[in-house]
């Protein structure tokens, strides 16, 4: 007999381990039996936390996410709908695994890693755990090097890193969907990594092929988790997203990684946390919830082999840029650009304030010269801004400061930088030239 019949006969013979479910209340439910101390002794183990359970004759997948003496606190990865008390729950074989590989390239895959766009198996992949440590602190390179975005008021006024992590902050309908599409299609990134978490099941093929478009769907990865599906598959997506764009960075590549919205990945958080019994605290959401936001930030941006630069938009409830989710993001963020409400109802787009937008490593991947340059734009910008109200009710005094005199005489000029039309994407060197011509318009008059 062949070791691999050997083996296959040893499986077969292998006592199944089988729970039950003893109570389904809300959104998770409760598994006895997988616990037990006979259970245990037949496994080998007990069931620790994120471990994947099939329920029922469905096999509906679940994860535990608590665990209190003989019984598991689970929150499934699909409706519970036909899953009664007492169906037969068991243990999955093996942990969570995620598809990565070039053969993702170009596909919409689902929260666990499976293809959505009704064009067959994906293609070259391997399947590698879904959970990972974030690179170690002296294991990271240094982000050195700016990476072009192909948006003016970005690339020059709020700089980014190759590596570098960075937040979107935005009301709903602002335009953080359409700004991630710009950037998708005009990044020098050699990947991007898409990650639509809790988005509106309308507006994903909208996202897709109005947004996105061919050209930026060939050089991408989208996962998708809409929001009617559950908490945990919400929650799934972001981390699945974030293991397939660390599989590409342990190659060496430059990653652009996009996840729309943070937001809802704390609020799956905090549905979770709520239904395994955790307290409310801030707002109502956990403590288990700002840890969760760190330990996914945190795999992003470089290591010892290539980067992941993180783009994560935030939704802020009711434009309080002060609220919790926003106010954790922003203190473990490199960096954030604000869209303004004010300049979307008026017809400047990309809305971005650039004076509430700043990159905490500019100062890294711009050379001085350059520096000079965008300080000089927002000195003036800053000035204008102090200066509204005079200029509104026409109480200024041409003269009193040269800045807003700058600001005034150049207005049109200065619009037409940091507007930009959504199909454009402006190369740097392009970008920062133009900004320096800008610039000399007032300084050489000054």
């Amino acid at each position: 007999m062949t070791m691999t019949a050997q083996a296959r006969m040893l499986a077969a013979a292998r006592p199944v381990i089988a729970g039950r479910v003893s109570r389904i209340l809300g959104l998770s439910l409760e598994v006895t039996g997988l616990q037990s101390a006979h259970a245990v002794t037949l496994s080998g183990s007990a069931v620790p936390v994120g471990t994947l359970l099939s329920i029922g004759a469905a096999s509906i997948p679940a994860e535990v996410v608590a665990a209190e003496g003989p019984v598991l606190r689970c929150m499934p990865l699909a409706p519970l709908e036909g899953v009664a008390v007492g169906d037969e729950v068991q243990r999955a074989a093996g942990p969570a695994l995620v598809p990565v590989g070039a053969g993702l390239i170009g596909r919409v895959l689902d929260g666990l890693g499976r293809p959505i766009d009704g064009r067959g198996p994906l293609g070259s992949h391997d399947l590698v755990p879904l959970e990972q440590a974030p690179p170690t602190p002296m294991s990271r390179r240094r982000i050195t090097e700016q990476l072009q975005l192909g948006i003016r008021s970005i690339d020059a006024l709020a700089s980014v890193g190759r590596g570098q992590r960075m937040g979107l902050f935005a009301g709903s309908g602002v335009g953080k969907s359409s700004l991630l599409s710009m950037v998708a299609r005009g990044t020098e990134a050699a990947v991007n990594v898409i990650v639509l978490v809790g988005e509106r099941g309308r507006e994903v093929r909208e996202f897709l092929e109005d947004d996105l478009g061919a050209a930026g769907l060939a050089r991408s990865v989208v996962v998708v988790a809409t929001s009617d599906e559950p908490a945990q598959m919400r929650l799934r997506a972001a981390f699945t997203g974030t293991r397939i764009a660390e599989h590409f960075r342990a190659q060496g590549q430059d990653v652009l990684m996009m996840m729309d919205s943070l937001t809802r990945v704390a609020m799956a958080q905090r549905e979770i946390g709520l239904s395994a019994g955790e307290p409310p605290a801030t707002r109502g959401y956990p403590p288990s919830t700002f840890s969760l936001l760190a330990r996914l930030l945190e795999r992003a941006g470089t290591d010892d082999a290539g980067t992941i630069t993180g783009i994560y938009t935030v939704l802020v409830d009711g434009d309080d840029h002060n609220e919790p989710v926003a106010d954790a993001a922003r203190s473990i963020l490199d960096g954030h650009v604000v869209l303004d409400r004010a300049l979307a109802a008026a017809g400047h787009y990309p809305p971005i304030d650039v004076l509430g937008s700043i990159s905490r490593v500019a100062g890294r991947v711009i050379t001085p010269e350059q520096a000079a340059t965008a300080t000089s734009l927002r000195r003036v910008l800053a000035a204008r801004r102090a200066a509204q109200d005079l200029l509104d009710v026409g109480a200024y005094q041409r003269g009193a400061n040269p800045a807003v005199d700058a600001a005034v005489d150049h207005q049109d000029a200065i619009d037409g930088f940091l507007r930009q039309g959504l199909e454009q994407s402006i190369p740097l060197a392009v970008t920062w030239d133009h900004l320096r011509t800008l610039v000399r318009r007032w300084e050489g008059t000054s």
